[in-house]
């Protein structure tokens, strides 16, 4: 994994005064079929599972993940690519290396691999804002990282995009909501964000089996409160919308949560 590193002002929709006063935010919470326009900076929300597994690929080495419109357009990637790995939501199918889950992703070895990533929801609402000047995939497992990005950049509006249940899944709006929190700088208790991702509809359905292309341990991972030291910022690489790792800094004097 080749992590992006650098002042934010290097990032597109970001200015090069550094830390701003972010005592404040304009926030906005929205599924993908309320994004009436674009917004300037977009934070991408996919607790369970999408943006916990390319976190995940990231640590296994994947050196960017591109995020495909179709599972046509996945397999047709593959085809130009045949080194490409890739994985979808639900069982395995022919085409498709592996399936979105953390748990089974973990073992994989994806060391200087490009991964092409097709699910339901998160890669969904990723290409939905793919005209934002900032995009930001997260979950839980890249929390406080997303955060510190989103208070080194202009202060602004920011939306985050709620991808589950058609911008009601309870997972991602606690995990968006408790972001959003941590990127004024409050001081911000997880547990109950955590409890209430840990009660959600997807995490039952995924503890119960009701889900296919599921591990044991899936809901634990994805529960894993900052596992990982980056962010994930997407962006076009024309023609595609291209996942990659973003390194940042730890800030003087912010609050710990």
């Amino acid at each position: 994994m080749r992590v992006l590193s650098g002042p934010a002002a290097d990032l597109p929709g970001c200015s090069g005064s550094g830390m701003c006063d972010h005592d404040w935010m304009d926030v906005r919470f929205l599924g993908i079929a309320e994004l009436a326009e674009t917004p300037s900076t977009a934070v991408v929300v996919d607790v369970m599972r999408a943006f916990t597994v390319a976190a995940w690929a990231f640590a296994r080495g994947a050196e960017k993940i591109v995020l495909a419109e179709s599972l046509d357009e996945a397999l047709a990637l593959k085809a130009r690519h045949p080194d490409w790995v890739t994985l979808k939501d639900g069982p395995p199918a022919a085409g498709f290396d592996t399936v979105n889950s953390p748990g089974l992703l973990r073992s994989v070895d994806l060391a200087g691999r490009t991964v092409v990533q097709k699910t339901t929801a998160g890669t969904v609402g990723a290409l939905a804002v793919k005209e934002a000047s900032l995009v930001l995939c997260a979950g839980f497992v890249v929390a406080e990282a997303t955060a510190r990005l989103l208070r080194t950049r202009e202060c602004g509006s920011v939306t985050f995009v709620v991808t589950g249940d058609d911008g009601r899944a309870e997972e991602d709006l606690a995990c968006a909501q408790y972001i959003a929190q941590r990127a004024t700088g409050a001081r911000t208790d997880p547990t109950e964000f955590l409890r209430r991702a840990g009660t959600s509809r997807a995490a039952a359905e995924l503890a119960q089996g009701v889900r296919q292309g599921a591990h044991a341990d899936d809901v634990a991972l994805c529960l894993e409160l900052d596992r990982f030291p980056f962010a994930m910022v997407a962006a076009l690489e024309e023609p595609l919308m291209v996942l990659r790792p973003y390194a940042v800094p730890s800030l003087t004097g912010e609050a710990s949560t």
